[in-house]
């Protein structure tokens, strides 16, 4: 005899032979041969309970297996294991449900890849991170860059003395160029922390840059509209790079808040790396653009002051 695992109905499947052998007494189980297989004079029948919404207790169910003549530690032992292990199954799915929802992130890790170009730290190398969560400026795209700069500047050796700003820094390596290259201050804007304790400040302390750094760990949204907060009254730069991860910014919006945020002076330098297929406006506030270069599917474009600009002509 079985019992049945639904949750409304439980089948009791027994042979007639087990009741009283008198007609009185089997004429409740006795149905045709039509609806029952019939063999050797012993009729199969199939009575069926009603389980009601709350389960019957221990003890009634060892009485009603009784009263048809059945030992009621054959099945009660049989049937609380089976429970328990699809109650524990149940579990398990939902466990690896909310596991599959939350796979863990893969551990970070550093590479030294990029280096300083020119200066005092000249060759040092440089920690970035491995992966594309972090994507520093082509070391071709940097030296041009200082290049273009330093001529603008009447300084083919190095740079005019002055403050950097660093945006969307990340590795930092722009502005520790700038500082090897002459810069007094740098201020670095990041906001990963991780990458600003396991890339940027190495990378300065390494350098020997920590003491003329100032490291921001604020959006670059924010730090652009409370820049007087963040940097003080004095709050202009000499020069300024933006390296932002292409795809999550508007350029547009980007270098309207830049010029609406009172840090450009009359004779800042911008440096900007976009995409390409991004339309760059030919000015930015007070200043004009002095150069616009292309390095494969990269864009280089810097706005400067116009004196700047006559001097290159």
């Amino acid at each position: 005899m079985a019992v049945s695992s639904s949750p409304t109905l439980s089948a009791l499947y027994f042979s007639t032979n087990l009741l009283s052998s008198s007609p009185a007494a089997r004429a409740p189980f006795d149905l045709p041969c039509s609806s029952f297989a019939c063999r050797r004079g012993h009729y199969t029948a199939v009575v069926c309970s009603y389980k009601p919404k709350s389960e019957l207790a221990t003890g009634d169910k060892r009485s009603l297996l009784e009263s048809y003549g059945l030992d009621p530690n054959a099945f009660l032992s049989e049937s609380a294991p089976k429970g328990r292990r699809r109650k524990e199954g149940k579990k398990t799915e939902r466990g690896k449900q909310v596991t599959d929802e939350k796979a863990p992130e893969p551990e970070r890790t550093t590479h030294r890849l990029l280096q300083v170009l020119g200066g005092k730290a000249k060759r040092k190398k440089l920690l970035s991170p491995k992966g594309m969560d972090v994507r520093p400026m082509m070391e071709v795209v940097k030296g041009s860059a200082f290049d273009i700069l330093q001529a603008a500047g009447g300084c083919p050796a190095s740079l005019r003395p002055g403050r950097w700003l660093d945006l969307f820094s990340g590795t930092g390596s722009v502005g520790i160029e700038a500082i090897s290259r002459g810069c007094v201050q740098a201020h670095f804007v990041e906001m990963d922390p991780w990458v600003i304790s396991n890339v940027l400040q190495p990378n300065l302390d390494w350098t020997g840059f920590l003491d003329l750094s100032v490291v921001h760990a604020v959006p670059v949204e924010n730090f652009l509209k409370q820049a007087q907060h963040f940097v003080g009254e004095d709050r202009t730069f000499d020069y300024i790079s933006v390296t932002p991860p292409y795809m999550l910014v508007d350029y547009g919006i980007l270098m309207d808040l830049i010029s609406k945020s009172g840090i450009i002076g009359e004779n800042t330098f911008i440096v900007v790396e976009y995409p390409l297929r991004t339309n760059m406006l030919d000015s930015c506030g007070c200043l004009m653009k002095i150069t616009d270069r292309r390095f494969g599917r990269t864009h280089l474009a810097i706005y400067g002051p116009t004196w700047a600009q006559k001097k290159r002509k």
